[in-house]
């Protein structure tokens, strides 16, 4: 995981030093929107957007789902890197489609030339005015969930108004306890970050599991992008983070409610088909060789996601 600076790529780790050992993620360099309006700079229109993402990354396939469950496939087209981010960053497996790109850092430089920050997934990219909207996974799944419906007629709401207050209060909560939280343990250089980490991660898991004992979705009786950007932490915690990670406190199939929570989601329609288990353990394991230095992807283990999940009472 390296960076541009003034536009030259520098393989360079994250600098936990000045921090105490602990990972502090860096804001998205590219926040503009998409928006169904006529005075906007980037409107929705079919063919327009390309999608950057690694099937890999929970930030990317975030947007992956969205653009399953809002119809967007035959809208919005999809470049998927490479597994392994080595230190080059990101690489392509075969040269991208718009500009013949091998390296993600290229589409960033093509955008901004002297750009600094680090080269994440997902990226949208706008092939009208050549650039990049945004970055920022939170922000383009909002794109997704609504601003494109003129196109595709498909008016579901992840985001609707009446719940909107819940799911900010559930993002908020989630995002640096259990999406980053992850991160945070992983990533952690001393022994107090790491525990910090670990403590505040499973204390959040305990409250979500017990909330879904008597919720059947975080915002109550309907699936929000508050459940989606939970899912995509949930999904890699088995294969991932319980061993890669340390976050061995216990494995999400070891909670009641949560693993059957899980199940559900992965089995509404679309969903495991953007859920890809190579890419995500090849990734982790053979990418972050300051973890994992042999770069050894285990076998296991086994996940239980396609049986009944038992949550239709709720």
């Amino acid at each position: 995981m390296g960076q541009l600076v003034n536009g030259v790529w520098h393989d360079t780790w994250y600098d936990t030093k000045n921090n105490g050992g602990k990972f502090v993620r860096e804001d998205a360099g590219f926040r503009d929107w998409v928006q169904d309006n006529p005075q906007a700079k980037f409107q929705p229109e079919s063919g327009r957007y390309h999608l950057y993402v690694s099937l890999a990354c929970p930030w990317a396939h975030r947007t992956l789902i969205l653009r399953t469950l809002k119809g967007l496939e035959p809208h919005i087209d999809v470049t998927v890197v490479c597994p392994d981010m080595l230190s080059e960053g990101w690489q392509m497996g075969l040269p991208e489609p718009l500009f013949g790109h091998t390296l993600l850092h290229q589409i960033y430089t093509q955008a901004k030339v002297d750009y600094t920050g680090r080269v994440t997934v997902p990226v949208l990219w706008d092939k009208k005015t050549q650039t990049i909207v945004s970055n920022e996974s939170s922000e383009i799944i909002r794109m997704f969930n609504r601003e494109f419906d003129c196109l595709t007629g498909n008016v579901d709401d992840y985001y609707p108004q009446h719940l909107r207050s819940v799911i900010d209060e559930w993002n908020d909560y989630i995002y640096p306890a259990i999406n980053n939280g992850v991160y945070r343990c992983g990533f952690a250089t001393t022994q107090e970050a790491y525990e910090e980490a670990y403590q505040q991660l499973f204390e959040a898991l305990d409250r979500v599991d017990r909330h879904l004992e008597t919720h059947r979705y975080l915002a109550g009786n309907q699936i929000t992008e508050a459940d989606w950007r939970l899912f995509t932490t949930l999904i890699r915690f088995d294969a991932v983070y319980v061993g890669h990670f340390k976050c061995n406190k216990q494995r999400i199939q070891d909670y009641p409610n949560l693993n059957g929570y899980l199940k559900e989601l992965y089995q509404v329609d679309g969903i495991a088909q953007t859920t890809d288990f190579y890419h995500i353990k090849r990734h982790y394991y053979f990418s972050h060789t300051s973890i994992n230095p042999t770069q050894i992807v285990p076998q296991g283990p086994q996940l239980d996601l396609e049986s009944p999940h038992g949550r239709m009472h709720l």
